[in-house]
Formats: C-alpha cells, sequence, structure tokens
C-alpha cells in the first residue's frame, strides 16, 4: 500500500535535513499512528504521501515513496489528492468557501461529481461527524474544534483510499475526539481506508492503532505494534508510563486494559477534594454577567468568573460552548451585548485592544496570526518596541526557557506549528503582563513541551501572574492547573479544584484517576508517589 524507502528531505535555504534516510511500510486497511517530538519532521513525512513535498514546499529530496502504486513525489499533489485525502494541523488553511455544507461539497464539484451522489456523499458525512446541525453556518462562526471536524468531513467526503490526518483531536474535546476516532476505526473496519494520523496527545489515539511510526529529532525512526514501540519511548502517555513503571505485562495501551492490575493494590480510601480556599484580595480578571454571540446566534448567557493573581485557572468545557468566544469578550475583539469585563480594576468597555492587551496578554488558537517578522527573535523584539519596553536580555532568557534558543534567527512560519505556538506564546509574554489568557496553548506540543510549558506557567504564577487557560487537555490539566471552571451552555456549570471537578468526570477524567478511582491521584506522578493530592 505505502511504502518509504531511503527518503532524506530538506527545506529550501535548510543546512539541515528535516528527514534523514527514513523507510518503513503502512500495509493496507491499517490504523498507523505516527508520533515524535515537535519538529521531528512527522508533518513533512505526512505531506510527501500526497506530493505536497517537494511540490508545494520545494527543496532537496531523495528516496522512494510508493502509494498505491502512485510516486508521489512526481505524480504531484493534483493526481494523489484522488488517493490521499489531507486533513491538515490548521483546518483554516484548507478552507476554500464561507459555509459548512459548501465547503464540504467543494472537492466533489471539483471533480465532477453527479450532483444525486454529491448530495448523498454530503449527507452522509454529515451524519457521520454530527455537523448536520451545522451545516447552513458560517466557517468563522464555529469553534476551532468544529472547523476540525468540517475539514475532516471534506476529506472523506472525497472517499480517499488513504485519509493521512495531522492532529486532527488537537482542538476537541474528549467526547468529540472520540466520536471522530470511533468514526475512523468503523471507516478503517468497514471500508478498509487505511488510516495514517499524527497525534501528541497519544492517549487517545493508542488503542487504535494496529502500527506506530516513531521519529526523533536526529533522523532515528521506531515502527511496528504499539507495545512494542510504546516500550522504548522516553515520553509516553501517563497509563503506559505507569504500567512500565510498575511492571505491568502485557504493556496495557488503555485505561481497560490497566484496571485488571490494579487488584494488586491496596483497597482505595475515598478521597475528599480539598476546596478552594476564599480570597480576600480583588481579582486581576472578572467577568460579570456576559451575554455575548454572532449575529442573532447566542453563545454565552450569564456568564460571570473571577480569576486572581498568583492562579492558573483553567477553563474547559465541550466545543462549541463558548470557550474561545468568551475570551474574544474579554480582550474586545468581540462586544458583548450585556455584561461587563474588568481587568485590573478598570472595566474594558470603550478601551482598545492595544491598551487591554498591555495588561492581559491573549495567545489565540491561530498562533499563525500574531506571526509576521523575519525571524523568531525579532517577534519578540517588535512586541517589546510596540510596548515601548527596553531590550534587557529577556528575548534570549525567554527563548531558552521555551526551547527556542536555536531557533533564534529561523523564519517563523517555516516552524512545525508547535515550534510556531511556543514562537506566539513568546510574543505575547516578552512584556511580562500582569495576566495570560491562553486559548489551547498546548497543541502541537509533544510530552517535553508540555512539560517545560507547565513548568514555566507555574513560574509566572509564582511571580503573581493570573492565567486563565483554555485547552481540552485533560492530562495538562491536572499537572498544571489551581482550579477548573467548566463552561457549559450558557455559563459555568462547575468550578473547584482539579480533583473535585476532574476526578470521577465520566467525560473529563484523566487516565489515572479513570485507572485508580477514588484515591485523589489525577496524575502519572501522583499514582507513583501512591500519594494523593488535594486532600
Amino acid at each position: 500500500m505505502i511504502t518509504v524507502e531511503r527518503l532524506s528531505y530538506r527545506y529550501p535555504d535548510h543546512a539541515a535535513p528535516c528527514l534523514a534516510d527514513v523507510s518503513f511500510g503502512i500495509p493496507a486497511g491499517s490504523f498507523t499512528l505516527m508520533v515524535g517530538p515537535s519538529g521531528s519532521g512527522k508533518s513533512t513525512l505526512l505531506r510527501c504521501l500526497n506530493g505536497l513535498v517537494p511540490h508545494f514546499s520545494g527543496g532537496e529530496i531523495a528516496g522512494t515513496v510508493r502509494v498505491l502504486g502512485h510516486d508521489p513525489l512526481t505524480a504531484g499533489p493534483r493526481l494523489m489528492s484522488r488517493h490521499v485525502g489531507m486533513v491538515f494541523q490548521s483546518p483554516e488553511a484548507q478552507f476554500v468557501l464561507d459555509r459548512v455544507e459548501d465547503e464540504i461539497a467543494f472537492a466533489l464539484e471539483h471533480v465532477g461529481l453527479p450532483r444525486e451522489e454529491m448530495r448523498l456523499r454530503v449527507e452522509e458525512v454529515l451524519d457521520l461527524l454530527d455537523l448536520a446541525r451545522l451545516r447552513d453556518r458560517e466557517l468563522r462562526t464555529l469553534s476551532g474544534g468544529e472547523r476540525q471536524r468540517v475539514a475532516i468531513a471534506a476529506a472523506l467526503a472525497l472517499r480517499p483510499a488513504v485519509l493521512a490526518l495531522d492532529e486532527p483531536t488537537s482542538q476537541l474535546d474528549p467526547q468529540s475526539a472520540e466520536d471522530v476516532l470511533q468514526a475512523l476505526v468503523r471507516l478503517n473496519s468497514d471500508l478498509g481506508l487505511t488510516i495514517v494520523l499524527v497525534e501528541h496527545r497519544v492517549e487517545r489515539v493508542l488503542p487504535f492503532a494496529d502500527q506506530v511510526v516513531a521519529l526523533d529529532r536526529a533522523g532515528a525512526l521506531l515502527a511496528g505494534p504499539p507495545r512494542t514501540v510504546l516500550a522504548q519511548l522516553e515520553d509516553c502517555p501517563p497509563v503506559v508510563a505507569v504500567a512500565r513503571a510498575y511492571g505491568w505485562t502485557p504493556l496495557p495501551l488503555s485505561v481497560k486494559e490497566a484496571r485488571p492490575f490494579t487488584a494488586a493494590f491496596a483497597p482505595a480510601r475515598v478521597a475528599t477534594p480539598a476546596s478552594v480556599p476564599p480570597r480576600s484580595n480583588p481579582p486581576y480578571l472578572e467577568v460579570s454577567d456576559l451575554e455575548a454571540g454572532y449575529g442573532t446566534t447566542p453563545v454565552l448567557t450569564g456568564v460571570s468568573l473571577a480569576v486572581w493573581p498568583g492562579e492558573i485557572a483553567v477553563l474547559m468545557g465541550r466545543n462549541g460552548v463558548g470557550k474561545s468566544t468568551l475570551l474574544r469578550c474579554i480582550v474586545g475583539l468581540l462586544r458583548p451585548k450585556r455584561g461587563s469585563v474588568r481587568v485590573a480594576g478598570r472595566t474594558t468597555a470603550g478601551r482598545s485592544v492595544a491598551a487591554i492587551c498591555k495588561e492581559l496578554a491573549c495567545l489565540p488558537q491561530e498562533p499563525d496570526s500574531l506571526l509576521f517578522a523575519d525571524s523568531v527573535a525579532e517577534e519578540l523584539r517588535v512586541t517589546l518596541r510596540n510596548h515601548s519596553q527596553p531590550e534587557t536580555g529577556q528575548v534570549d532568557e525567554l527563548l531558552g526557557r521555551l526551547g527556542l534558543a536555536a531557533l533564534a534567527e529561523r523564519y517563523p512560519r517555516d516552524l512545525s506549528v508547535g515550534e510556531r505556538q511556543r514562537v506566539a506564546l513568546a510574543a505575547v509574554t516578552v512584556t511580562r503582563p500582569g495576566g495570560l489568557l491562553l486559548d489551547e496553548p498546548t497543541r502541537g506540543l509533544d510530552y517535553g513541551a508540555k512539560d517545560e510549558l507547565a513548568a514555566l506557567l507555574r513560574q509566572w504564577r509564582d511571580a503573581g501572574a493570573a492565567i486563565l487557560l483554555v485547552t481540552h487537555d485533560v492530562e495538562f490539566v491536572a499537572t498544571v492547573a489551581d482550579r477548573v471552571l467548566m463552561l457549559g451552555r450558557g455559563g459555568l456549570v462547575a468550578q473547584g479544584s482539579p480533583l473535585a471537578v476532574l476526578g470521577n468526570s465520566p467525560l473529563f477524567a484523566p487516565q489515572v484517576a479513570r485507572i485508580f478511582p477514588n484515591r485523589g491521584w489525577l496524575t502519572a506522578a501522583d499514582a507513583l508517589a501512591g500519594q494523593s493530592v488535594g486532600v
């Protein structure tokens, strides 16, 4: 089906190769998971399967790639798009039209499919990915996760033999991610669709994979059955980390497979979650009775919350409930229909976005919207100049802490999505504002980069910053949150310590909490230490 032999590739104007002597095979009808650190070449390798590399990107390439008997390196993306459906990390990059149904139908119209067949296929993918209720919506009004599902639907409508997906669950809540993955599994098992999927949130995909292909920055590659490969990887999901530490065999890859091993543990004691202590000092960010939406479509109704200095508060909830909309209202990008927002004791009403962001820096879901300078270091210097702050070594210091020092002179848009995410984070925080708003900051980050980000956020928190973080990454939330706020349709439905909100949640509980219920453990470190948290 797919064979890659001694593939090497170097981007234009790059001294080092992105891929070096890579060889592996993917059987027809298999579900292959591709993993590795940010910048290790996963997305580049995926683009080689449909000819985007090198036809779109240029550069120097050597070796052979075969997909269904075709050579994508010579055939190019126009021919290969009939055989390999592609879903990019940033779904916005592949949208052509404005409306959901039109976007899904576009590729079918492009290949001249009969109208009756086109209508049938559109209906099929709308139902498969739970998009029927959104068919008439404009793409710009959708959440990041909803746009991600539209991109998958548009690729599936062509019924390709191979579906290549680059982090398709990165903006999806746990239930939506499960639904999408189950849909892919059905297509894989029932129709024989070959799936090649790149993902950093390995815990979501691992139970479904037949094969794992692991890359590292040095160009080394491991490929084989999931248990064989995961046993050798340094960074792995919590369930695998716990299993390896305790010596469980065969190595469990899911919560279901890990549960039988916990029978040997002492009976669990019921852990009582700690309550969040009352605050006497005023909050840095305060939202009161906020109502907002797009046109006649209401999104937020009566939302109130507060974030204090020296706190990391995490906002969670299903896709489409208004988390990103709330952040847009806070920084002034969207004016609420009712309610108020106060930052550092002052109302944001009548203030410009630039003025608000001097006190409350905001990292959006799409980091590319912040990147326009010629180098990584210059992105940070531009921010300092715009805020009339001198450069006193903070640029080099922050790049070093984010693992970007070696990329300081690189053009930001040439980097991987995870690297661009960190550059954008550095650009909005280099001025050291009193508060931070972060929308899906772990998108595109590997486990090591997430650990570094968590350490940095704690350092900023300990220095007195008020941090509001929006994410679907429950494992990251378990390690970094002081308080969790759960947003439902209209307003907050729960808030409290991570253990109180996530510990027994059927939807948002981390892997360790599911393996060891009622023990007060949320992370692999908790389980290995054998100590309850928040009690």
